[in-house]
């Protein structure tokens, strides 16, 4: 054990980052961050949601809630972001790897991939003497050489794409997509016939929890789902729960989720819901086929969420198992607003492949089926903001997060309203782990992060974070906002918004309704000046791609 940490201490010296004694390996908490994909703010209990998540509802009592929890709007560039520190621009996801054009060949911040400019987060945990796992979706890198193994994980069974077919057939969310999952950076050829991810990603981190308790060297777990990401799929008797569950339609739903924010003081009680977009239909008006096909969709998203739950479950329970449970800060969060798209807007999709499924009532849900939430239900999910996944807008970057810290937390139980974002979560598992913030990682020199520690908040020490903490922006397919404090710019091309600068009071308007711009000019210039300067500093380009036109 002696000689793993000094191993760990020379790996850790060259990879620039603090150097811990073996005492210190031993004392250092386990470190277990769990994303789910495209999961809305609302959707599980502890948010207001009525879906059962029990695992989850007793993480947020037993450690700390955020309320005002910011990502960007899709799930590559949160995840660039989470593991690097970084604005997407500098990690290489100024754009999804899927959308990069000819102007950005060959600029580091659009490579499509997590870059090698900036240090990966389990590079540097590996370096100061943890074990680094990871399950799940990667989505930053499609080659041998820009996979989570070569990127610092040991152990690995990940998806490379952004999603598809939750099931052993492998069929991919559109036709020029593939899916390929890799293990330790070789690909895997086949699954087995009762694959279903949640659960074999789930398995797998098990595995190798176990597998490292021989040895003194915590741990950092990456349990990143697919679910629930499109297409929808979910074990039938999970659907069997939720029938009927949604018959009164998205209306009523979104109504209810609000007022349960409401009741739980996530929201304020004069908040009123972003309007239901013009093409969704209201549910009243739809016929009596629509609703019933509507209804199942929910459902089996529904049944996603409790099995995801109940898979983090046993997680808890086996660490409670090996008395580890406590030794362990654990993370939870969604990447992005919950998932209104369409399959059309996948880039190369066909109705002929569409048209491939079988989409019929008792299949939905069901191996050989293709479904999606859609924008009804991710309205609800989101309710009271302003669009979902894939907009600048609350609704798009808003999501849940829960955490719990090693220890006995200070208030275990406690909701923080102070806005957070998601490059502040690498420089805090640093903080926890010891490690400095790295400045060579295997010889090569990386960028100085951006984030800052917010440990202090995690535990109860201080009520708000740093200074500057919620001066952030955005800019992602030409959608660009900035956010400082309460005030907020947004631009989005029409019909989605002006096509000119907006302006809002997040304390006053959270579902971005009033545009203050013709108001308060001067705070508007203010903020455009700011959103500038960020555009410098960040390499942000000025190209308007085909899905933003």
């Amino acid at each position: 054990m002696m000689a793993m940490a000094l191993v760990a201490a020379a790996v850790c010296s060259l990879a620039g980052c603090k150097t811990a004694s073996k005492t210190e390996l031993d004392e250092r908490p386990n470190i277990l961050l769990i994303v789910a994909d495209d999961l809305g703010y609302s959707d599980i209990g502890a948010y207001g949601g009525e879906i059962a998540t029990p695992a989850l509802d007793e993480l947020a009592k037993e450690g700390l809630q955020l309320s005002n929890f910011h990502v960007l709007p899709t799930c590559s560039p949160t995840r660039s972001v989470l593991l690097s520190g970084m604005d997407n621009h500098r990690a290489g996801l100024g754009t999804m790897g899927e959308f990069v054009t000819p102007e950005m060949e060959g600029v580091p911040g659009y490579a499509g991939y997590l870059n090698f400019e900036v240090a990966a987060l389990p590079e540097v945990l590996k370096g100061a003497g943890y074990h680094t796992y990871m399950a799940g979706k990667w989505h930053l890198g499609l080659d041998e050489n820009t996979s989570p193994h070569a990127r610092g994980f040991e152990e690995t069974f990940v998806l490379l794409q952004g999603g598809g077919s939750h099931w052993s057939d492998r069929k991919p969310i559109s036709p020029p997509e593939a899916m390929v999952y890799q293990r330790k950076g070789k690909e895997v050829t086949s699954l087995p016939d009762d694959f279903y991810s949640t659960r074999y990603y789930t398995d797998r981190i098990l595995e190798w929890i176990e597998q490292g308790r021989a040895d003194d060297q915590p741990f950092f777990a990456y349990l990143s789902y697919t679910a629930p990401h499109d297409p929808l799929h979910a074990p039938e008797e999970y659907i069997d729960k939720y029938k009927g569950k949604y018959d009164q339609g998205w209306d009523s739903l979104r109504q209810g989720r609000l007022q349960s924010l409401k009741n739980l003081g996530m929201v304020s009680n004069d908040a009123v819901p972003f309007p239901r977009l013009p093409d969704v239909k209201a549910w009243n008006d739809m016929s009596p086929k629509e609703r019933e096909l509507a209804a199942r969709d929910m459902e089996v998203y529904a049944a996603m969420v409790d099995y995801m739950d109940e898979q983090i479950q046993r997680v808890f329970d086996y660490l409670k198992e090996i008395g580890e449970y406590d030794n362990t800060m654990i993370l939870f969060m969604s990447d992005n607003g919950a998932n209104g798209a369409l399959p059309t807007a996948y880039p190369g999709q066909t109705e002929e492949y569409l048209g491939s499924f079988d989409n019929s009532l008792d299949n939905r849900g069901l191996p050989g089926s293709y479904i999606e939430m859609g924008p009804g239900w991710a309205q609800a999910s989101m309710s009271p903001s302003r669009m979902f996944k894939a907009y600048p807008t609350e609704g798009g970057i808003k999501a849940p997060f829960l955490v719990k810290v090693a220890g006995k937390p200070a208030k275990p139980g406690s909701v923080n309203h102070s806005f957070v974002h998601v490059r502040d979560i690498m420089p805090t598992l640093l903080d926890v782990a010891g490690a400095a913030k790295p400045e060579v990682i295997d010889g090569r020199e990386v960028l100085p992060m951006q984030g800052q520690s917010v440990l202090d908040l995690f535990t109860g020490k201080t009520k708000k974070p740093y200074a500057g903490a919620s001066r952030i922006g955005y800019e992602l397919f030409s959608f660009k906002a900035f956010i400082d404090g309460n005030w907020k710019i947004v631009r989005m091309p029409k019909p989605l918004g002006t096509g000119e600068w907006e302006l809002f009071d997040l304390s006053k308007d959270p579902a971005e309704i009033q545009d203050l711009s013709a108001e308060q000019p001067d705070k508007l210039a203010e903020m455009v000046t700011l959103w500038e300067q960020y555009k410098e500093e960040n390499g942000v380009l000025d190209i308007v791609p085909e899905l933003a036109k």
